[in-house]
């Protein structure tokens, strides 16, 4: 494998790190509805403002989010809401697993 090719593929490897914390696929998951402020998500995943400010900065810093300052405020929303799609396909893999279980407990 080339250098450019690996680059990709570390690449992709550092947006699905982005992903892999509960209180990141949280916060996606709220900005699929519209931008929020950090105090606004703060509330609805139960962190303090420094760490839902340092889960923000992994998610924008893989290029997920981008954020927009309105007053004294910032507004975090989807970049690249096409992320939805892949919580489809999680959501299709969990399925399949639990039919799997179900046939093989037959």
């Amino acid at each position: 494998m080339d250098q450019r090719q690996q680059a990709r593929w570390e690449a992709r490897a550092q947006v699905l790190k982005s992903l892999a914390h509960p209180s990141r696929l949280m916060i996606v998951d709220e900005l699929s509805r519209g931008a929020r402020c950090v105090a606004e998500l703060r509330e609805i995943i139960g962190c303090d403002m420094s760490t839902v400010s340092r889960h923000l900065a992994v998610l924008k810093n893989a290029g997920l989010l981008a954020d927009q300052r309105q007053g004294v405020q910032v507004f975090y929303f989807l970049k690249t809401p096409c992320v939805l799609d892949f919580f489809e396909c999680v959501e299709s893999v969990l399925a399949n697993n639990v039919q799997e279980k179900i046939y093989l407990a037959r």
